[in-house]
């Protein structure tokens, strides 16, 4: 059986490879506990929360994202789902740092499985940064025969993919620009089906994760979905990769980095913000 290493402080090749485009920053909801003021949910429970506030759900299922949305879908209609994530990620976080920290990067690829602006807003507000373009999973309920849609740094929709220096990839979608949403069952059974063969991933995203590794940042991998996509974006990957994981791991996330070989940085999120983010990081 695998094993995996891991470490109490963050190892100096970790900023190094980011500098240097040799690896890859991997976003979760939780980057969205290092922003100040109001944000929107920042974890599937917090979401499954809001859209059946909106919404009455069976008991049975309301703590349980995805089969919420899938009922709304089912007797409520698309266009009411979509309506209550827009409106639940209309809400604007204010980037932290570390947000734009990682936009000044001339990183090749930036994957954020999550579904608010933040880093778009980011990377928006970098007055140098106008190479960067995004690609979102697109929902089979709404773009059948399409698996994602291409959006230029100003968020016009483009026909063709974009090769720009940095990609920004959101594989389950995203508020801006144009409200594509990946959330319900068939949404992700869609994705799913097809992701062992790697359809649904764009070829630019197969091309550059080829000589990358990952940091994941504000993940947490005790679920099955944000498993099958992290290994399914991590396949044929350069490594080396982390996580930053301060909480023990349960028995499927430590099977998970031990099966991907992702190392564990035992170390509170904000505390490795800091890391990259003071001066002494930047400058070195």
């Amino acid at each position: 059986m695998s094993t995996f290493d891991t470490l109490d402080d963050l190892p100096p090749d970790v900023a190094q490879g980011l500098r240097a485009g040799k690896l890859a920053p991997y976003l979760g909801p939780g980057m969205l506990s290092l922003c100040l003021g109001s944000t929107p949910p920042a974890d599937p429970l917090a979401l499954a929360a809001v859209l059946t506030a909106k919404v009455s759900v069976p008991g049975k299922i309301r703590n349980r994202l995805t089969a919420a949305a899938q009922f709304i879908e089912n007797f409520k209609h698309r266009k009411t789902l979509v309506k209550a994530m827009t409106e639940a990620y209309a809400t604007a976080a204010e980037p932290s740092p570390l947000h734009h920290w990682l936009a000044g990067l001339r990183t090749p690829l930036i994957v954020d499985a999550w579904y608010d602006d933040t880093l778009r807003t980011a990377l928006a507000a970098a007055s140098d940064r106008v190479d960067w373009a995004e690609v979102q999973g697109l929902s089979q309920s709404e773009h059948f025969g399409t698996w994602a849609g291409w959006y230029d740094a100003q968020g016009g929709a483009q026909p063709d993919p974009i090769e720009a220096p940095t990609l920004l990839y959101k594989p389950w979608g995203g508020h801006a620009p144009a409200a594509n949403f990946l959330v319900s069952d068939s949404d992700f059974v869609e994705v799913l089906t097809e992701i062992d063969i790697q359809t649904p991933i764009p070829a630019s995203v197969q091309l550059r994760r080829k000589r990358l590794g990952f940091l994941f940042l504000g993940c947490r991998f005790n679920d099955q979905l944000p498993r099958a996509f992290a290994r399914q974006i991590m396949k044929r990957s350069a490594g080396p990769h982390f996580a930053v994981l301060p909480d023990a791991p349960t028995r499927m996330e430590a099977r998970f980095l031990a099966e991907q070989g992702i190392t564990r940085i035992a170390m509170p999120l904000a505390a490795v913000a800091a890391a990259l983010t003071q001066p002494a990081a930047v400058a070195a």
